[in-house]
């Protein structure tokens, strides 16, 4: 809390003017005192988290909403831009999305398209038209923007802190991949979902953050079920720069189990491949 009162004004107010020029940013909340004083805040902590990430040589972060000690709000548009930089970030104090996200940053460098912390929020159970929607509290990168994001700010209902500026966006159409790191105690096993994410059929007023929807591959129900069959958590990386294929060798390099689930699989084959790695994991 020190060091983030301690940043100086004129730091602030540079990175305030990068903020206008990034993004959208109404009027109305740099009129406002109170509003541009929460914007204010967020910049304050994007100074000291990148201090301290420089500092220590790190590569990747986590925050977590119920250990803030003092804090005024959960880093949002701080983690946000972070990401775009590169840094791994994982939400909740998970630090194994938080390194596999940036594992995935480094293996898409240079490509186009995005990466960045996922968690598979809720389903869409419409007949005919299922889907799942991707999003978190504040904290998705907006390197997978389709359109430039907006400054926005509102309520926090989870924290017990004031209202954090985030960006807000949907994130754009294509084939992607979504990836989660299991750990079982003895081993790691890398599960990642091939995926179509899909343009938003409507806008959704009440969920201002950022988003992506998309239909998991080979189809919604084969896709969720192999998912869960492998263990596949709800914090995850996305990416639509990379693909599976570049995980599978990521895996292999690491000694990793590694299940993909995509175009032409079949829970019949998930469920043997997951058989013959237990097996191999009690030898």
């Amino acid at each position: 809390m020190k060091r983030v009162a301690a940043v100086a004004a004129s730091d602030v107010d540079a990175l305030l003017d990068s903020y206008k020029k990034a993004y959208a940013v109404d009027a109305a909340l740099l009129n406002d005192s109170r509003s541009l004083e929460r914007l204010r805040v967020q910049a304050r902590l994007e100074i000291v988290i990148r201090r301290f990430l420089e500092d220590g040589n790190y590569r990747a972060f986590t925050t977590n909403f119920e250990d803030l000690y003092g804090l005024d709000q959960l880093p949002g548009l701080a983690a946000q831009r972070l990401m775009a930089d590169g840094y791994g970030f994982g939400a909740e104090g998970d630090w194994k999305t938080a390194a596999l996200v940036r594992a995935m940053k480094v293996m898409a460098d240079g490509l186009p398209g995005g990466t960045s912390f996922m968690e598979d929020y809720t389903y869409h159970l419409e007949g005919g038209r299922a889907m799942v929607l991707g999003s978190h509290m504040l904290e998705i990168c907006p390197s997978i923007a389709a359109a430039k994001p907006r400054v926005e700010i509102h309520p926090l209902g989870i924290g017990g802190k004031d209202d954090p500026a985030r960006l807000v966006f949907n994130a754009a159409a294509g084939d992607a991949v979504n990836a989660s790191l299991v750990e079982f105690g003895d081993r790691f096993r890398l599960v990642v979902n091939e995926v179509k994410a899909i343009d938003a059929p409507h806008p959704m007023p009440k969920l201002p953050v950022a988003k992506a929807l998309w239909i998991p591959y080979p189809d919604f129900t084969t896709g969720l079920e192999g998912w869960l069959w492998a263990g596949g958590a709800h914090h995850t990386g996305y990416s639509t720069q990379i693909g599976s294929e570049h995980l599978q060798v990521y895996a292999d390099l690491l000694g990793l189990e590694f299940v993909r689930i995509g175009k032409g699989t079949t829970l019949e084959q998930v469920r043997t491949q997951l058989a013959a790695q237990d097996l191999l994991a009690r030898r």
